[in-house]
């Protein structure tokens, strides 16, 4: 296991949710962390029991890119390296192949597609030089099989997976490992209206930010580049 100690990482949409939980988990475990949110104002709560030493806040909007490359830029001023990236902030959008508009589609991809892509290219430069950088993009299991009708976010997801593959062929040679996890339901706001499964069922966001964690800590030659993560029984595919 690589030992997280001077690592730096960066959690997009780590303001609440799964973000927050990942970016926590990372500082109790000795990270380095570059949190963003759209108000980094909201981060406080999430950050302020951690040495600031290691603790680092950004702007990040999906939907502007400025904010991408000022976020790495400051990241690298401040630290002088990065060795994870963790792609976490998204959308959903609910709507049939009938009823989804344009603009509704464009958006999703903004955000769950072409920010990330646009993320990782900024990254990379630096990610290559760690020697153990590492991509973790928070897929779906939307991204694996489709089981409701809410088609711009499973095309969005799917798209997902064909981008953390191909920063996995991309950088290997150079240390990078890229993966996807894939989670069934998990207990945050996002899911508030969610009646088919239960609150006590769905899965804790602290889990999946242990689940994260291994996977940056992983060495090389341990690489996964898929974590289907349930909460119920169900095909994969």
């Amino acid at each position: 296991m690589l030992d997280p100690d001077g690592r730096v990482v960066l959690v997009s949409g780590a303001s609440r949710g799964i973000g927050a939980a990942i970016a926590k988990h990372l500082l109790e475990q000795g990270y380095a962390v570059s949190l963003g949110a759209r108000n980094p104002a909201d981060l406080d709560a999430v950050s302020d029991r951690f040495p600031a030493e290691r603790v680092h806040h950004a702007r990040y909007d999906a939907e502007d890119r400025a904010s991408h490359a000022a976020w790495v830029d400051a990241v690298t001023a401040r630290f002088g390296r990065i060795d994870g990236l963790v792609n976490n902030a998204g959308i959903g959008v609910k709507g049939t192949i009938e009823t989804v508009s344009e603009a509704e589609l464009d958006r999703i991809y903004a955000v769950n597609v072409k920010a990330p892509l646009n993320m990782i290219k900024l990254c990379l430069p630096a990610l290559r030089a760690s020697g153990n950088g590492r991509i973790v993009n928070i897929a779906s299991l939307s991204g694996k099989r489709v089981r409701n009708d809410n088609v711009a976010y499973s095309m969005s997801k799917f798209a997902v997976m064909a981008l953390t593959h191909s920063a996995r062929r991309l950088a290997w040679e150079d240390g990078v490992r890229a993966t996807a996890v894939c989670p069934s339901f998990v207990a945050t706001d996002l899911v508030a209206d969610v009646t088919k499964v239960s609150r006590a069922e769905m899965i804790d966001p602290g889990d999946l930010a242990s689940l994260v964690a291994t996977l940056l800590a992983l060495p090389n030659t341990a690489a996964v580049a898929e974590l289907l993560v349930n909460c119920r029984l169900e095909d994969a595919w």
